[in-house]
């Protein structure tokens, strides 16, 4: 084992470089769910910056410094609070916010968010089914604009009441807001949950389709 181990030291120590450098810096991510559509497609394979928020000791949640602040509208990879999950959403409300929603319109701090630029599209279900969906711009006051969507007949939960998001914590929403399994389902997200920051998409395929790569989405931003 030993002589083993010493004729194969460096491809050893490549792989363990490798294997700290996906768990500490960058990581890249497979999408298999459609929460996070139109933005993020099943089949999607995204870069994410494991520095944009904290170091952590590799292969734990444990902090040992912040690099950055998340901002309302980043997309964020994180362990799901309540069984591990690695989830993919979208900040929508920072420590200290005020958030509610009331018939799928989003509020934050008191200010409702505007819906604009309705486009009707046929989504795909699991199972090959599809539904009517409507997309939509959402613009609240200091966030970027991002494209949202509703699906018709699916029961979701499109009102809570004002909540405030604890110190250290977020609210994340998906994209695909009838769909996705976000904090109005598993609670806010602790910082030290976050895993990084999801910048652009690598490379992509049409997986529930015929599975050929969809060159136009290499590259694209988030």
């Amino acid at each position: 084992m030993r002589q083993l181990i010493h004729a194969n030291r460096f491809f050893l120590l490549l792989l363990l470089s490798f294997g700290l450098f996906r768990t500490a810096i960058a990581d890249w991510n497979p999408i298999p769910s459609g929460s996070m559509r139109p933005t993020i497609l099943e089949g999607d394979v995204v870069l994410v910056n494991r520095l944009a928020y904290n170091v952590k000791l590799p292969l734990t949640d444990v902090v040992l410094a912040r690099t950055g602040e998340p901002r309302r509208g980043d997309v964020v990879t994180f362990s799901s609070p309540l069984d591990g999950t690695r989830l993919i959403k979208r900040v929508v409300a920072l420590p200290g916010d005020t958030v509610a929603m009331h018939h799928s319109v989003l509020v934050v701090n008191g200010q409702p968010a505007t819906y604009a630029d309705a486009q009707t599209v046929l989504e795909p279900l699991e199972g090959g089914a599809l539904l009517h969906a409507t997309r939509l711009t959402e613009t609240l006051p200091g966030t970027p604009t991002r494209r949202v969507q509703q699906l018709d007949g699916v029961a979701a939960r499109r009102d809570f009441d004002p909540v405030q998001v604890p110190a250290d914590s977020y609210l994340v929403l998906g994209d695909n807001r009838d769909n996705s399994a976000d904090s109005r389902y598993i609670g806010f997200i602790p910082r030290h949950l976050l895993i990084g920051q999801a910048h652009r998409v690598l490379v992509s395929a049409d997986i529930q389709g015929n599975w050929l790569p969809r060159f136009d989405r290499f590259g694209a931003a988030l």
